[in-house]
């Protein structure tokens, strides 16, 4: 590095899994401090954790990993909700509270998930957005090893986590819930990694099926899925199910307990393989109704299922899209949304979606809550409308028309018999009504514990999955309220842009032994867009230039820029060169300021901190 930036210390609200000890960088002085900057809503920055477990365990005597959580939704800043998180997804290394993102801003985080790398001798010396980072990590990590270990400047030895108390309830963070033909539930237990077959009243757990164990055969899954009988027959499986960590589709054979992968290589969905790259650097890749062999599609955090349209549906938050299954053919492809995380209606191919996490049907419609932009939307006859949502910044607990009500980060929803949709409004802690006869939106019921999926039985009964109480609660449909509730916009501040020209740069470094790699194409790919549209000029569109000239209208006061940046590389010097995909989405919220710095710099991947 041509420069040595002290990175600065650490401060926050409270501190997880240290058993009390607020930690300090003095305190870590010969360690490789590595703070990964993220929040519990942020599927990026739940992959991240993944990537980030094997380095954990493989530098232990010599790394320390923080997480600094940094929140988005109001809900998040809830310590009590933090501490939640922190169980309900495993995370096994100490985490300070940036409740009033202090850290966020001295460390010039612009994007979740975002991870800085501090030296031993306390000197930050990489940071790098988005997910994907776990081999250009091990690289920086050993050569950082060499170099102080050379020096005498690395202390191995036990680092400052403290795991928590084991707890002992019935269910752990349920997920999802489906009604059996026996009359059963069946549940995704999700922390506890399987799938607990209940007793209707939701007392007596009857069956697990899977180890318990993370990854063997289940990792944190989600959304279940009731094959017809007909299907179920061919296919010779019952349920599928969501296996969102471990980015796959399982089949279970309800009499056996037998689950078999039906979809998914296991690999996370980075981007296309390079030789699917157009002209441009784009990521078509030559997906439809054709589809690909299931078994070697690479997912991304699955997240439910739901039997629609003669085949399962897909919620693939990971990727901000909607993909299809056929059980039957054994083949699988993309149903709607371009991988752009936002919020925008059309037709399917060209839809921008955030964060798809609960479906449910309702004759010849598919919904769908959107939960990074706190949206209910609906999909017929191939196009996507949204009934309540007003974008990634914009949520509360707003009853009434639905193009004035708020969510907050809902993750369930259910079609009631009456043609009425039930959202489990996760981050409100509420059951709430939309009715799309009259466009209305009431709450049936709140001060629910994250309620992550609601179910409506055959018998009409409607059962909340309370995923942060542990348990199944039914509701009495009858009790509706309405609530004026309170508007938020997400309070992380704002880049300030000029009016007029600016230029937009990326700055992308390949990881230590990679070259940018433009053997089919162009090696780097920037797409921008803005929400409203009318806020660039000029500048909008697809380049191969990581810099762009942007305009911006002085008559928009605030907005946000969509950038989309990614690059390919391949291992340097090697016989047998690897290649990546590095690729981020940003959603940078901007004010217009005269006077303002007429360049907005981000960063892709490690750089030196001082350019």
């Amino acid at each position: 590095m041509s420069a040595r930036v002290r990175a600065p210390d650490l401060r926050g609200r409270g501190w997880l899994n240290t058993g009390g000890q607020e930690l300090t960088l003095a305190g870590l002085r010969g360690k490789v401090v590595l703070l990964d900057f993220w929040t519990f809503c942020c599927i990026n920055c739940l992959h991240v954790l993944d990537e980030l477990r094997p380095l954990e365990e493989r530098y232990g005597d010599v790394l320390v990993v923080i997480g600094v959580h940094s929140p988005k939704f109001e809900h998040e800043r809830d310590p009590d909700a933090l501490a939640a998180a922190v169980e309900r997804y495993g995370v096994r290394h100490p985490v300070v509270d940036d409740a009033d993102m202090h850290l966020w801003q001295q460390y010039a985080a612009k994007a979740w998930p975002t991870l800085a790398v501090i030296d031993p001798a306390g000197y930050l010396v990489a940071s790098m957005a988005g997910e994907g980072h776990a081999e250009g990590l091990s690289r920086l990590l050993d050569d950082l090893i060499n170099e102080h270990d050379a020096a005498g400047t690395l202390h191995r030895g036990d680092g400052p986590y403290v795991p928590p108390d084991p707890p002992d309830t019935l269910l752990r963070f349920p997920g999802k819930a489906i009604e059996l033909p026996s009359g059963n539930l069946l549940v995704s237990d999700s922390a506890r990694h399987s799938l607990a077959e209940i007793t209707p009243d939701g007392a007596t757990v009857v069956r697990r099926i899977g180890s318990g164990e993370r990854g063997a055969p289940f990792s944190e899954p989600q959304g279940l899925c009731l094959l017809p009988s007909e299907v179920a027959a061919i296919a010779g499986y019952d349920v599928v199910v969501a296996d969102t960590v471990n980015h796959r589709l399982r089949g279970v054979a309800l009499a056996t307990g037998e689950v078999t992968t039906v979809a998914g290589s296991g690999r996370p969905w980075r981007s296309a393989p390079a030789e699917g790259r157009t002209d441009s650097g784009g990521e078509r890749s030559g997906w439809g109704e054709a589809g690909q062999d299931s078994r070697t599609a690479d997912l991304s955090s699955p997240w439910d299922v739901v039997w629609f349209d003669g085949r399962v549906i897909v919620a693939m938050a990971g990727i901000h899209q909607l993909w299809w299954f056929d059980p039957v053919a054994g083949t699988a492809g993309v149903y709607a949304g371009t991988t752009v995380e936002s919020l925008r209606d059309g037709a399917l191919p060209d839809v921008w979606m955030a964060q798809p996490s609960g479906l449910a049907v309702s004759g010849n419609r598919l919904w769908i809550v959107d939960s990074e932009t706190s949206a209910l939307r609906w999909i017929r006859d191939g196009t996507l409308h949204t009934a309540v949502g007003q974008g990634l910044f914009d949520f509360g607990h707003v009853d009434g028309p639905g193009g004035k009500a708020l969510f907050q980060h809902p993750l369930g929803v259910a079609a009631a018999p009456d043609g009425s949709v039930l959202v489990a409004d996760t981050y409100n802690g509420a059951v709430r009504r939309y009715d799309p006869d009259t466009d209305a939106v009431s709450t049936v019921q709140a001060e629910l514990a994250e309620p992550s999926d609601v179910l409506v039985t055959g018998d009409g009964d409607v059962i909340v999955v309370e995923s942060g109480a542990h348990r199944l609660t039914r509701l009495a449909p009858s009790a509706v309220s309405t609530v004026a509730g309170q508007r938020h916009r997400v309070e992380r501040p704002p880049a300030t842009v000029p009016p007029g020209a600016m230029t937009l740069e990326v700055i992308f470094t390949p990881a230590p032994g990679q070259k940018l790699d433009d053997t089919y194409g162009p090696s780097t790919r920037l797409e921008v867009s803005a929400a409203p549209p009318e806020l660039l000029a000029e500048g909008a569109g697809v380049t191969t230039d990581l810099s762009r000239r942007l305009v911006i209208d002085p008559r928009v006061p605030r907005g946000v820029l969509q950038v989309v940046a990614q690059a390919a590389t391949c291992d340097a010097d090697v016989e047998h060169a690897a290649c990546h995909l590095t690729r981020q989405d940003w959603g940078v919220p901007v004010v217009v300021s005269p006077g303002a710095a007429a360049r907005l710099p981000l960063i892709l991947r490690g750089v030196d901190p001082a350019k």
